[in-house]
């Protein structure tokens, strides 16, 4: 799958993946496929930067999909504006990108089948299947790697300075053993917007 990370940090908020693509036991590394798993979706607030874990269908899709969204219409500032942007989102990628909802006869919702995280200058978000969101205060990550960035990302929050060395150290140890996640990183950083 992936590694994905969030973190804020110092003032600032930073987003960072590794590249990797699997298909099943293959492999497909940085170096054969231009692979990103972060796009920006520019709102009337600035970028947010996206992240996805997920089948390799989703990538494209999404993106599209939020490309395609009226810019008055896409809002991902808080919680609850995460929750709308995606409830809104939900029906046309049924209708026109196909999104296959069903997991179980007994969950509760329809699925979106994907984990988001989301980092701009208002904090990080996370987004799960059912349109859960999370605000996250210091750190998250998505992806078969999560758990190692997430142990590494513990380890040295009161020591880091930045949420750039954070993501960095998170998407490292993803990469070093999770293996479905490989470097080179992307990562972005943006400052946090001071609220009154």
């Amino acid at each position: 799958m992936t590694t994905v990370v969030v973190v804020r940090k110092g003032g600032q908020v930073a987003i960072a993946a590794d590249t990797l693509v699997t298909f099943g036991d293959t492999r497909l590394g940085n170096r054969f496929e231009s692979n990103t798993k972060i796009f920006v979706a520019e709102t009337d607030a600035g970028p947010s930067y996206i992240g996805m874990a997920g089948t390799v269908a989703h990538f494209p899709v999404l993106r599209k999909a939020i490309g395609s969204m009226p810019r008055e219409l896409l809002k991902l500032g808080s919680k609850d504006e995460v929750f709308d942007t995606f409830t809104k989102l939900h029906p046309f990628l049924k209708e026109n990108f196909f999104l296959q909802t069903k997991e179980e006869d007994s969950d509760p919702y329809e699925s979106s089948q994907f984990s988001v995280v989301i980092a701009n200058a208002t904090g990080i978000y996370g987004l799960y299947s059912y349109r859960e969101v999370f605000e996250f205060k210091q750190f998250w990550g998505i992806g078969s790697g999560r758990s190692f960035a997430l142990g590494a990302m513990h380890a040295l929050y009161d020591k880091a300075k930045t949420a750039k060395e954070l993501a960095e150290a998170g998407i490292a140890a993803g990469c070093e053993f999770d293996r479905n996640s490989a470097a080179p990183a992307d990562v972005f950083t943006l400052k946090i917007k001071e609220t009154k």
